[in-house]
């Protein structure tokens, strides 16, 4: 069901007040926030060396293996979530790193990251829950909202989504490539992503072998050389684990940021020609919070602030914390809905509509018997 939007005067003096927020915020962008990320990576560098040496030590016990996992298990949600997603959005481009840069940097994950910024950073933030415009509404997999038709697939679709979140990675790859266009010989691809199929492809199957050599064939195989065939196996069971972790835990994360209960959806004849203002309403009620620990936050990417994110995506991450507070003031000053909870309230909510989109209505339900008579 889309949402009405309400009058151009409170949607303007809303403008006004967020700009405010944004332009004070951005003023104090500085050495802070660079001190910041640079330990974030300090910290991410360690686990994923510390967590792949202690892995080696599993020759002689086998809890060696799961400690190291669950050390690179973190680090490449830090590398995901609080360095890669937030730098490949630029909020840390003031600092002029080249290392830090959000046009060339490329995170430890089978998705591409110039897909993921031709794709995500346009099209998602662009158009946020805009039914037919915005792909990461339900990744064209599953059907979140009624604006979807039903379809018998769609019956079973909380398994489609324990697939994806296992395999969380692998569904972004091929969803930011716009893998259903690349592959299934749509031509409208080239001229929405600027560069030909060929080479999109060539992109996609390049970092996958990237990916997949480093960490079920090189490191197994040094490993395994040195210590025996038993090590490689251990190791390479380490590194499936690992991912494993990143991805069950990314995958809760950005379900409990976009797909809750009480997130809007919206036509796009709602949005044709719209304001500054218009952008903003539409952003928070396509967005969802929940609260936490200042680690919860960190190892979220502070995505457990959603709704900020989607209002200032460029903005350190740092800041969203602070600004949270300001954004919800503002939206209670303008009676305009802030949906925020504990991290498992608002999952719960999110398997909820998982469960309640898989069925048809009673409409629906007539009319597929009806076709299927």
């Amino acid at each position: 069901m889309t949402t009405p939007i309400p009058s151009a005067e409170r949607l303007e003096a809303f403008r006004q007040d967020l700009d405010q927020i944004r332009d004070e915020t951005m003023a104090k962008v500085g050495q802070e926030d660079a001190n910041y990320i640079r330990k974030v990576v300090r910290v991410h560098r360690f686990l994923d060396l510390g967590g792949r040496l202690i892995m080696v030590a599993g020759f002689y016990h086998w809890i060696a293996f799961v400690i190291g996992a669950v050390m690179l298990g973190i680090a490449k949600i830090l590398d995901n979530m609080e360095i890669g997603h937030n730098v490949m959005h630029g909020g840390y481009d003031f600092m002029n790193d080249p290392h830090l840069n959000g046009t060339s940097y490329e995170w430890d994950n089978v998705c591409d990251g110039q897909s993921w910024r031709r794709t995500h950073n346009f099209e998602h933030h662009t158009y946020t829950n805009i039914i037919g415009k915005d792909r990461d509404f339900g990744y064209d997999l599953l059907r979140l909202s009624d604006d979807t038709p039903w379809r018998v697939r769609f019956k079973n679709q909380f398994f489609w989504y324990l697939g994806l979140t296992f395999f969380f990675q692998w569904g972004v790859a091929y969803h930011e490539l716009i893998g259903e266009r690349v592959f299934f010989g749509k031509k409208k691809v080239e001229r929405d992503a600027g560069i030909s199929k060929k080479q999109l492809a060539k992109d996609f199957f390049s970092k996958i072998r990237k990916s997949v050599f480093r960490d079920y064939v090189f490191y197994p195989a040094v490993v395994g050389i040195v210590l025996g065939w038993p090590m490689f196996v251990g190791i390479l069971l380490a590194n499936i684990g690992a991912n494993l972790i990143r991805n069950i835990w990314t995958s809760t994360v950005i379900f409990c940021g976009h797909f809750t209960g009480d997130v809007h959806t919206f036509s796009e004849e709602d949005c044709k020609n719209e304001t500054r203002g218009q952008w903003y309403y539409r952003q928070i009620l396509g967005s969802s919070n929940f609260e936490g620990s200042k680690v919860l936050h960190i190892m979220t990417g502070h995505l457990s602030r959603q709704v900020e994110h989607h209002l200032f995506p460029d903005m350190p991450s740092y800041r969203y914390n602070e600004v949270s507070l300001k954004v919800r003031e503002v939206c209670r000053k303008h009676n305009i809905p802030y949906n925020t909870g504990s991290m498992w309230s608002q999952y719960k909510t999110v398997l909820e509509r998982i469960f309640k989109y898989s069925r048809p209505t009673q409409e629906e339900k007539a009319a597929y018997k009806q076709a299927n008579a």
